[in-house]
C-alpha cells in the first residue's frame, strides 16, 4: 500500500480519536475565560475609561484659552468702524483669572469709548472673585467630583465584575452537579440492567417466580427515566454555562460534549476564587461601601458649592493698559478697573438648593449605614454556615 495513503489513514484515525476523547475543563481555566473575555466584564472595565474621560473634561476647565473678536462696517465707501479684540486667558484654581489682551479699533463713526491709539492698545490684568467663587466654584467642584467619580466607577466596576464571577461560578457548579448526576444515574441503570438480566436467568432456572421480572423491569425503566431527566438537566446546564464562555473577539462559544468538569474542584475552588482567608474577611474596602462613600463625597462637594452661593457675588478686576511700543514704561495712571456686585435679597432659591443637597447626603448616609450592617451580618452568617458544614 502506498505510504502516503497509510499516513493519511493514520491521520484520519488520530483525528477521529481526538474528537471522541473527553477532556477535563477545569474550573480555573473556565474562570480565566470569564474574567478575560466575558462582555459584561469588558463593559464594566469601560467604567474606568469613563471616569478618566470625566476627569480630563474637568481639568479642561483650567486650560488656557485664546479668544478673538472682529467686526467691521463699510457703507458708501466709508469705513464706519473696524473693531478687533484678542485675548489670552489663564484660569487658576481659586477662581482667579489672568488675562492678556490686545485691542485695535478705527473708523469715522467709532464709539468714543472704543477710540484707541493708532498702534492699538495692550492690557494685562487679573480678575478676582471676592465673595462667591473664591474658595469653591463650578470648575473646582467639577474637578473634585471627577476625582471622586474615579473611585465610584472603580467600585461599581468591581461590583459588576464580582456579580458576573459569582453567577459564572454558580453556573459551573450546576453543570458539574448535573454531570455527576448523569454519571450516577447511568451507573444505577447499568446495575438495574445487570440485576434484571440475573432475575431472568434465575426465572429460567426455576429459582424465582416470573412475577419477579416485572419488579426488576420497572426498576430498569425507572432508572432509564431518571437518566433521561438527568441528561436533560445536563443539557440545560451546559447551555447556561456556554453563556459565560467567549473568545477575545466577542464571539460566544458552545461547550463541547467531550468536555467534562473539574474532578478536583473541591480542592481548587477555594484558591481560584481567592477565598483562602475567608474567615478573616471584613467589610473594610468593600466595593458597595466604597461606592456609597464616593457618592457622599460627591454630594459634599455639591453641598459646599450650594453653601457658597449664599455669599454675595463680588468680582473685582484690574487691567494695566499700554501701547505695544511703550509696554515696558509702566504708568500707574493707565488702567481699567471693574467691580461687579449682585446679591439676592431673600436667597430662597439658594437656601432651598442647599437644603436639598443636605437631604441627599443624609439619604445616602442612611443607605451606607444600612448596607454596612447588612453586609456585616451576611458575612458572619456565611462564616457560621461554613463552620457548621
Amino acid at each position: 500500500m502506498n505510504s502516503k495513503i497509510i499516513v493519511f489513514i493514520l491521520f484520519i484515525a488520530q483525528l477521529s480519536y481526538s474528537q471522541t476523547v473527553s477532556k477535563e475543563f477545569t474550573f480555573e481555566e473556565y474562570m480565566g475565560y470569564v474574567k478575560k473575555f466575558h462582555p459584561l466584564v469588558k463593559q464594566a472595565d469601560l467604567k474606568i475609561s469613563e471616569a478618566q474621560a470625566i476627569l480630563m473634561k474637568a481639568r479642561g476647565a483650567f486650560d488656557p484659552k485664546i479668544e478673538a473678536d472682529f467686526s467691521e462696517k463699510e457703507y458708501a465707501d466709508k469705513n464706519y468702524y473696524s473693531i478687533f479684540n484678542g485675548s489670552f486667558k489663564i484660569p487658576t484654581w481659586f477662581g482667579v483669572e489672568i488675562k492678556a489682551a490686545f485691542d485695535n479699533n478705527e473708523g469715522i463713526f467709532l464709539n468714543p469709548e472704543n477710540t484707541l491709539p493708532n498702534s492699538g492698545l495692550t492690557s494685562l490684568g487679573i480678575s478676582v472673585p471676592i465673595g462667591q467663587g473664591l474658595w469653591i466654584n463650578e470648575r473646582m467642584a467639577d474637578l473634585r467630583k471627577a476625582k471622586s467619580y474615579q473611585q465610584l466607577n472603580k467600585a461599581e466596576r468591581d461590583i459588576e465584575v464580582t456579580n458576573v464571577i459569582y453567577e459564572a461560578a454558580v453556573s459551573y457548579i450546576n453543570w458539574k452537579r448535573s454531570y455527576d448526576e448523569v454519571q450516577l444515574y447511568d451507573a444505577y441503570l447499568n446495575n438495574a440492567s445487570i440485576r434484571y438480566d440475573g432475575v431472568l436467568k434465575l426465572i429460567e432456572q426455576g429459582d424465582k417466580a416470573g412475577i419477579d421480572s416485572v419488579e426488576a423491569g420497572i426498576t430498569v425503566k425507572s432508572r432509564r427515566l431518571n437518566l433521561e431527566n438527568a441528561q436533560l438537566k445536563l443539557t440545560k446546564a451546559t447551555l447556561d454555562l456556554s453563556n459565560y464562555i467567549w473568545t477575545e473577539n466577542n464571539v460566544p462559544l458552545e461547550l463541547d460534549n467531550s468536555l467534562f468538569p473539574d474532578t478536583t474542584i473541591e480542592k481548587t475552588i477555594i484558591e481560584t476564587l481567592n477565598l483562602t482567608e475567608f474567615n478573616l474577611l471584613t467589610i473594610d474596602n468593600h466595593p458597595k461601601l466604597n461606592a456609597l462613600q464616593s457618592k457622599i463625597d460627591i454630594l459634599n462637594v455639591d453641598r459646599r458649592l450650594k453653601a457658597n452661593s449664599l455669599l454675595p457675588k463680588l468680582d473685582v478686576s484690574y487691567n494695566y493698559l499700554s501701547e505695544p511700543s511703550a509696554f515696558q514704561n509702566y504708568r500707574f495712571e493707565d488702567y481699567k478697573v471693574g467691580v461687579n456686585f449682585s446679591f439676592p435679597i431673600f436667597l430662597r432659591k439658594e437656601r432651598a438648593s442647599l437644603k436639598l443637597a443636605k437631604l441627599k447626603i443624609q439619604d445616602t448616609e442612611l443607605s451606607l449605614n444600612f448596607e454596612k450592617e447588612s453586609l456585616t451580618n451576611k458575612i458572619e452568617a456565611q462564616k457560621q454556615e461554613i463552620e457548621i458544614f
